[in-house]
């Protein structure tokens, strides 16, 4: 009976650890968000007024956040497809039986070990309009670059480099996703004469599907929340807030604008479009496992 007690409390020590930290830096502050997206307090703390929905009718209501909302959307979406493309691109290629297959594994995975706002210096120097290298090349082929006052080229820079931070966690799935599937499948696609492109699509890519759609899932929420670091050091939201997205929002409403409020209530309206992505999740699990 000791032995099977010690067996049960076991696992929970050891989950402890990481159950705290959760509790403390996700579910408290989770729960703090969602109790001061009802009030109206001041930014000093020496008061707070409870409003019920006024502050989500003021976000939903506002222009400014349904533009951040298209900025966030197309983001995402560039950033999330850009990401796992050339991550499934290069998984292909180092699936292949080739010489330093290991070195070149691991040099592809390395960025992933970078900060967000790390990522985001590194692209924000290369291409820096005055001494970035890549935009001077850029301007030895005649075009213009300059992040700082062109919107559009401010959004390709946080783009590039979030998806060239992201890659690498898509790789590591995507290559692990390959080497799942048995040699015997595209061996006997090859004797039938299909060709490389043919047994991609009709063999390969089907059975990564569940790998592509939860990436898809986990991308969509690294781009809504994670790439705060790199548009922070990069663009700070502008050139005129072209890529302020909805994180980068609440961060502004929040900790320059002092409107706690509607901060929060944005916070929330976010948590609900990330449980939206998880339910998503869960649903295309449950269809996959029931066919």
């Amino acid at each position: 009976m000791a032995t099977f007690r010690h067996h049960r409390v076991t696992p929970w020590l050891l989950l402890a650890p990481q159950l705290a930290v959760v509790a403390i830096f996700f579910f408290w502050p989770a729960a703090q968000a969602m109790l001061q997206a009802f009030y109206v307090e001041d930014p000093f703390g020496l008061g707070r007024t409870f409003v019920a929905f006024e502050n989500f009718a003021r976000v939903l209501a506002s222009a400014e956040y349904y533009r951040a909302l298209g900025i966030t959307v197309t983001f995402s979406v560039a950033v999330a497809l850009g990401a796992m493309a050339l991550a499934l691109l290069l998984a292909v290629l180092a699936d292949r039986v080739i010489k330093g297959a290991g070195a070149y594994k691991t040099l592809l995975v390395w960025p992933y070990a970078v900060a967000p706002a790390v990522a985001g210096v590194l692209w924000g120097f290369m291409l820096d309009p005055e001494l970035g290298l890549v935009s001077a090349g850029l301007g030895a082929l005649g075009i213009d670059w300059n992040h700082r006052l062109n919107g559009g080229q401010a959004m390709v820079l946080v783009v590039m480099a979030s998806i060239w931070k992201q890659m690498s966690y898509n790789f590591v799935f995507f290559l692990a996703g390959l080497q799942a599937i048995p040699r015997s499948l595209l061996e006997a696609a090859a004797i039938d004469g299909a060709g490389p492109w043919r047994r991609f699509w009709t063999i390969t890519f089907p059975l990564l599907s569940p790998t592509a759609f939860f990436l898809l899932v986990m991308n969509s929420v690294y781009a809504f929340f994670e790439t705060f670091g790199t548009i922070d050091a990069t663009t700070a939201g502008g050139p005129g807030g072209a890529t302020r997205t909805l994180v980068y929002k609440v961060f502004e409403d929040g900790f320059i604008g002092y409107d706690l409020g509607a901060s929060a209530a944005q916070s929330v309206l976010l948590m609900g479009l990330v449980g939206l992505l998880t339910l998503l999740q869960f649903r295309y699990l449950e269809r996959k496992v029931q066919y």
